[in-house]
């Protein structure tokens, strides 16, 4: 596990300029798609500021982001309703992924996790009817919410298996868009409490943190009037390609 002690929110104008831009990118990709934030924003924080510093400035963005597209989306008493064995099995398996932090090399586990997603993604691209019966989908709900939480706890990662899990359901854009941020929203939660522990989630990253909901709020916005323009099929492919692009990130991030 990286040393995340240090954090020093003394940042330059560019550095600022930096962040918002980050901010502002991943929560339009975010609004159109539905997830990808953290991945899609980290990069840019982590070259302007280092990765001790990007930590605590992104969760609070993330789950605003997650918070704010799950407002758009509707449905959130249904999901919740027909979702709650997925999303409380993830709860353990986060607890039980970050246990295992200090045995596993998360390196080595993001290059194997993003090759998986590299995959899934060309896979689906190339057979897009593969759906899941009622009675599996029941049955594989609390395991795909377990899996997912402990995979977030080794990687970092909180898609797999649950994008594709949520994707072979074939759900309606809105719903699908809620079931997989509720899924984000307890991961970051956690997360944060994490690193509260650790004494990274100081008042000046939320000072920093609080400033930028801004700018994620209006990508979040322009990103979900793209959303509602796409059909249901090239809202599929939008969130494949991204899903593929995000593994290959992992691959060549690990490597």
């Amino acid at each position: 596990m990286p040393d995340l002690s240090g954090f020093d929110p003394h940042f330059t104008l560019a550095q600022f300029a930096v962040i918002a831009f980050g901010f502002a990118f991943a929560a339009f990709l975010k609004g159109a798609t539905g997830l990808g934030f953290s991945t899609t924003c980290l990069p840019f924080l982590v070259l302007a500021v280092g990765l001790k510093s990007a930590l605590p400035l992104i969760i609070l963005p993330s789950i605003a982001s997650n918070i704010f597209v799950m407002r758009q989306a509707g449905h959130f008493r249904e999901t919740v309703a027909r979702f709650w064995p997925m999303l409380l099995a993830s709860v353990p398996g986060l607890i039980l992924g970050l246990w295992l932090l200090d045995t596993v090399d998360g390196e080595q586990a993001a290059i194997v996790l993003g090759g998986v997603l590299v995959a899934y993604s060309l896979y689906a691209l190339r057979s897009p009817d593969f759906t899941l019966s009622e009675p599996a989908a029941r049955a594989l709900a609390p395991v795909s919410g377990f899996a997912t939480g402990l995979v977030n706890g080794v990687t970092g990662s909180q898609i797999m298996p649950v994008l594709p899990y949520l994707i072979s359901l074939k759900l309606s854009r809105e719903r699908f868009v809620q079931a997989i941020n509720c899924s984000f929203t307890i991961g970051s939660i956690v997360m944060a409490l994490g690193l509260s522990k650790l004494g990274l989630m100081t008042v000046a990253s939320l000072a920093v943190s609080v400033g930028g909901l801004g700018f994620v709020y209006a990508g979040t916005r322009a990103g979900g009037v793209l959303r509602r323009r796409l059909d249901e099929t090239a809202f599929r492919r939008l969130v494949l390609i991204l899903l593929l692009t995000l593994g290959m990130a992992l691959v060549v991030r690990g490597i």
